[in-house]
């Protein structure tokens, strides 16, 4: 279906946003959001974390010495540079000031195995990698691993940078933001083929603006930032937005329950976007009375990353009396979708309408043809914020990303007849758990390099608000294999959020003629246990 305009809400004021809204005023590359604000806007606040404040003046400044340093330390226009990193002023400031240089800023959440971090490195070439020691233990661990030198970046505290690759080749420079990537997200790092998402400037930058003006974002605003900036979700939709609004970041390298509530309570919070887990364990602590729940000053808040449970957000209503949005994308779309109006809540679970600008079709089994409003079909998207590929795959490229622009989700879904998406199942096997995409092959090709380990397969359970990873593993000796020696092999391998929460151990996994796992049976069992 055609992209339609978007009636909206502004400030009391209805008015049709259409994707030259969007377009129209966006500045060409990231770092620029910072600079197309008037010099009276200096000393407004830009970043909080941990009890420093850098104003927009003092961002503006401290990324043109950043982006400065890093030119002196062999980084050019067009190398991959790794981000080892968790939420931080530095964070922000690094991917402006590889924005200025024209590199693309790679970022990996620092919480990763070693596996993974080293498969992203081999795969992606790096210049140099930038690890995030000050403020996380394992940006640190992972730094002191590569023999990484500490260095100071001016108003932004310390890091350690790692060896220049000599091997690095640069990328060719695009002139149009359309095509020049800006940012690289790994949607996977375990096994040996690892898909590089590339973000161009236009991408997010088309994403940003839109969840300001959809969130009606202002410059008085102070956005709760927990979300990973590593995920596409905290990068775009949560960080780069409020820049691009002038409004104020409060960034969390974590999620702490009690410092969140103590957030809203004392510190002029006014919008909080997360993932479904985070507010069910609010509920759960406050309902233990260990925390008490009062903003006073939040006016939005939003769920996405992973599938809304009605009663969660029933609950969450009640509690703050404010509506939950709720939205829905992926990686591959920078990554909002569609997302429920400000101006119109809904009762329902529905993922809203699709953003301004955005097409959608969904189609039949054999991809023929569109299905009629109110059936299930696959949900194919097009538009400004669609990636410009998987990175050194163009066959997986192929996969998704027709030549005409359209990008097959992979997801089934129906459209109300209000033009709302509902997000009904996945044709994929990915499993999302608090909000990050867990691919099952990855799990299974380290479950099943355990010694005495056969086959594994792993599928997602549904719980509140959330998924869980349940794995199946048929073994040579079933009563010689210890399950917690297992557990302890797939911590040094394995990211928390992909660990299993139950590992069944079976005489034989149901299988086809031809060997092949019959996961459908598999999600039976695990939904029984």
């Amino acid at each position: 279906m055609p992209a339609p305009a978007t009636s909206f809400d502004v400030r009391g004021k209805r008015e049709m946003l259409t994707r030259e809204d969007v377009l129209a005023g966006l500045p060409d590359y990231l770092h620029q959001i910072i600079e197309r604000h008037p010099s009276s806007h200096d000393h407004k606040a830009a970043l909080y974390e941990c009890g420093q404040t850098i104003s927009y003046g003092e961002l503006r400044e401290a990324v043109v010495r950043l982006a400065e340093q890093f030119e002196s330390d062999g980084i050019r226009a067009g190398d991959r540079v790794m981000l080892v990193a968790e939420n931080s002023c530095l964070l922000v400031a690094s991917v402006l000031a590889l924005s200025r240089l024209h590199a693309w800023s790679v970022v990996v959440n620092a919480r990763l195995s070693e596996g993974e971090i080293d498969n992203i490195l081999a795969h992606c070439s790096a210049r140099r990698v930038l690890y995030g020691s000050a403020v996380s233990k394992d940006a640190a661990a992972h730094g002191e691993r590569a023999g990484a030198q500490l260095r100071m970046a001016a108003g932004l505290g310390s890091y350690h940078l790692g060896p220049l690759n000599e091997h690095c080749q640069p990328e060719p420079v695009e002139n149009d933001p359309a095509r020049q990537v800006a940012i690289m997200i790994y949607t996977t790092g375990t096994t040996g083929a690892p898909k590089g998402v590339m973000l161009t400037h236009r991408n997010l930058l088309y994403i940003a603006h839109s969840a300001s003006l959809l969130r009606q974002l202002c410059n008085e605003d102070r956005v709760y930032a927990v979300l990973p900036i590593s995920h596409v979700y905290g990068l775009s939709a949560v960080c780069l937005a409020t820049l691009f609004a002038g409004a104020a970041l409060q960034l969390e390298a974590r999620f702490d329950p009690p410092e969140l509530a103590r957030a809203l309570r004392d510190d002029g919070i006014t919008l909080m976007q997360g993932v479904p887990t985070m507010y069910a364990r609010l509920l759960e602590l406050a309902d233990a009375g260990h925390i008490e729940l009062h903003a006073p000053q939040l006016r939005f808040m939003y769920a996405g990353g992973s599938p809304l449970d009605m009663t969660l957000k029933t609950a969450v209503e009640q509690r703050f009396g404010l509506p939950l949005h709720n939205g829905y994308g992926m990686t591959e779309s920078s990554p909002t979708i569609s997302q429920t109006r400000i101006d119109a809540p809904r009762g329902d679970t529905s993922v809203g309408l699709p953003i301004p600008g955005l097409e959608t079709r969904l189609m039949n089994n054999d991809r023929s043809a569109c299905v009629a409003r109110g059936e299930v079909g696959e949900l194919w998207v097009r538009g400004p914020n669609v990636m410009k590929g998987y990175y050194r795959a163009p066959d997986k490229t192929g996969e998704v990303l027709a030549a005409d622009g359209w990008l097959n989700t992979g997801d089934m879904a129906r459209l109300d007849s209000d033009g709302a998406l509902f997000i009904v199942g996945r044709s994929k096997e990915l499993i999302i758990r608090s909000g990050f995409n867990v691919y099952p092959p990855e799990v299974e090709a380290v479950i099943a390099s355990f010694p005495g380990v056969v086959i594994a397969a792993v599928v997602g359970r549904p719980v509140e608000g959330n998924e869980e990873v349940v794995a199946f593993v048929q073994v040579a000796n079933r009563p010689s294999f210890d399950v917690a020696d297992l557990r302890l092999f797939l911590v040094e391998r394995l990211s928390p959020y992909k660990r299993p929460s139950h590992i069944h151990v079976l005489d034989s996994l149901p299988a086809t003629a031809s060997g092949k796992v019959l996961k459908h049976q598999l999600k039976l069992l695990a939904e029984a246990n």
